[in-house]
């Protein structure tokens, strides 16, 4: 089967470190540029805009979009407009709003438009949720703590005005809460530590409502030694807790065996699906959790943040 042609529009950690290590290993894509005002490729074209590198390359099937999530919605709209797919890292918009008009112009164009969620393809997270379909839900707990200068270290758009601080990771617990528990999940109440230099929170703790279970999390950027990336739920049948951000598993304090941590392989896996049947998929719920919690938190001011310790 020929394999399906993509570009990186947006060149940094995540795109290196996961994205290209992917498509590389993938037998569906094969990159074939990038696109970076800042960064160059070592051996493939490497354009200053996504704008260029569409019109000089007519080959490009469809982009992954890496860049900080405020550029996202303006680079989808150009890509969408040009018929190429579109695959969008997340958080995959600054808000609900625009992606909503994302999904519009997919269907317009007749276009695949994918909402990468990949801690959704965590190694424990299908798992967990199949154990969890049957069972009555008492309560659930998420407890996401990471030290932002060793996952984030010069990440300044992080901290600036829809760069969704500490939520660029916590969203990732929101979209297995999403994915694993039944029904929708609403914001009851949110506390936002947010430092004295920066617009977006550092820290945060949401108090929000199940199907008749609470659940509370408590996110955190300045975690330091072990990091925590764990939800712990308590159901009528005992107690399921997923670890390692979602890839490992114990069922009332046995070990699960859920097979190699592969994320965005499946990720890849699952965007050539889509484009080979002429779907679109778009998961917005975990976006819109986390703009409520933005939106209607209350803000605390904290210490000011420097990258450097």
């Amino acid at each position: 089967m020929t394999r399906i042609a993509i570009a990186l529009a947006g060149y940094g950690k995540i795109a290196r470190d996961q994205h290209e290590r992917a498509i590389a290993d993938s037998a569906d894509f094969q990159l074939v540029a990038v696109a970076d005002p800042a960064a160059r490729h070592a051996h493939l074209p490497s354009h200053d805009s996504l704008a260029s590198m569409l019109q000089a390359q007519p080959e490009i099937a469809a982009v992954s979009l890496c860049m900080p999530p405020a550029s996202r919605s303006a680079a989808a709209m150009e890509v969408l407009a040009a018929a190429r797919h579109v695959l969008l890292e997340k958080p995959p918009c600054a808000t609900p709003a625009q992606a909503e008009h994302l999904v519009d112009a997919a269907r317009r164009q007749k276009v695949t438009l994918y909402t990468a969620w990949h801690s959704q393809h965590a190694a424990g997270v299908e798992a967990a949720r199949h154990w969890l379909s049957d069972k009555t839900i008492h309560s659930v707990r998420v407890n996401w703590k990471e030290d932002a200068r060793v996952w984030h270290p010069g990440q300044a758009w992080i901290w600036r005005q829809g760069g969704f601080g500490v939520f660029d990771p916590g969203i990732n617990a929101l979209s297995i809460l999403t994915t694993i528990l039944p029904g929708e999940l609403r914001v009851l109440d949110a506390e936002l530590e947010v430092p004295a230099n920066c617009a977006t929170p550092i820290a945060a703790r949401l108090q929000l409502a199940g199907q008749n279970f609470p659940v509370t999390a408590e996110f955190d950027f300045r975690q330091t030694g072990p990091q925590s990336w764990d939800i712990d739920v308590g159901t009528s049948a005992g107690g399921l807790v997923l670890s390692q951000g979602g890839n490992s598993l114990v069922i009332n304090g046995e070990r699960q065996e859920t097979g190699p941590e592969a994320e965005y392989a499946r990720l890849y896996a699952r965007f050539a699906g889509l484009i080979r049947s002429g779907r679109s998929e778009a998961d917005l719920a975990p976006l819109r959790l986390a703009s409520e919690a933005l939106d209607k938190g209350r803000s605390v001011t904290v210490d000011a943040f420097e990258d450097a310790a």
